[in-house]
């Protein structure tokens, strides 16, 4: 059997990507969404969420690219003289890692969008990080003691099976998944051993920003069995702070591609948030 999560990330990012998530939902494929509780539009996103219950949300963890939710003043090393998060993440990381000061402020921030999120009422579906920056072993730490107060569940391990994206078009592993594989195994053992959910597959890394339709449709043909996430950043349109080269557009249309539609209505696929498949 085939469980299948799909799931936009960046909700409350900007109105494009909420109007683009609620769509896909309604009309498409998209099953989850992974709230920004920072960002611009987070609260008309929570909205439109609790208006469409059926909608899984889980929190987005943001700590580069963006800004904290926590006053800067108690999170000074966190972020660089405008105030946002640090955009040099090997630095960041080595600070968090080394610096006991710097992880009490990354605790403090990431308690901080926990909170933010349990202050909305939604229920917590799972838990990621943008950038996947919850692949740094004192990150992760911290999400798994922080967010078990909060009922964290399930988590993305951004693990991606090549084989499967090789049977779709000429696919060659790059660097940095070949860098990032050994910390997402040992994030997933961590994961295990803390009884935190992760999917067995998941989609997203080597076409981020680029999901068309035949890529997105490819998967659904070779989709593994077990429990796969399908993840993408649909938005109407481009807006401020978007990814520079993203088709967010495409990903959208391609969510809601009537052929795309009709490859996840096979009996042997289900689809869902993680809280729908506790045990498959």
């Amino acid at each position: 059997m085939k469980y299948l999560v799909v799931t936009a990330d960046d909700f409350g990012a900007a109105r494009e990507v909420n109007d683009a998530v609620m769509d896909a939902h309604a009309n498409g494929i998209i099953t989850a969404a992974s709230l920004m509780v920072g960002a611009s539009f987070a609260a008309d996103a929570v909205a439109r969420a609790k208006a469409m219950p059926s909608l899984r949300v889980g929190l987005h963890l943001v700590l580069v690219e963006g800004r904290p939710v926590l006053p800067l003043s108690q999170v000074p090393d966190l972020v660089d003289a405008d105030g946002n998060f640090r955009t040099d993440m090997a630095r960041a990381g080595a600070a968090m890692f080394f610096l006991p000061y710097v992880k009490r402020q990354l605790a403090a921030e990431i308690a901080a969008q926990f909170e933010a999120f349990s202050a909305t009422g939604l229920a917590l579906d799972h838990v990621n990080a943008h950038k996947h920056f919850h692949l740094h072993p004192t990150i992760a730490a911290l999400m798994l003691s922080i967010g078990r107060d909060f009922g964290l569940r399930a988590a993305r391990v951004p693990l991606e099976p090549a084989a499967t994206l090789a049977q779709i078009e000429p696919y060659k592993v790059s660097s940095v998944a070949a860098l990032t594989r050994p910390f997402a195994q040992g994030l997933r053992r961590r994961f295990a051993r803390a009884g935190i959910a992760s999917p067995d597959a998941v989609f997203g890394l080597a076409w981020s920003g680029a999901m068309t339709t035949p890529r997105l449709r490819g998967i659904l043909d070779h989709l593994p069995d077990g429990l796969s996430e399908i993840y993408l950043h649909p938005a109407t349109g481009s807006y401020a702070g978007a990814a520079p080269g993203y088709a967010y557009a495409e990903e959208h249309a391609a969510l809601l591609d009537s052929a795309v539609i009709a490859a996840t209505k096979t009996p042997d696929i289900r689809l869902g948030g993680f809280s729908d498949f506790p045990v498959y």
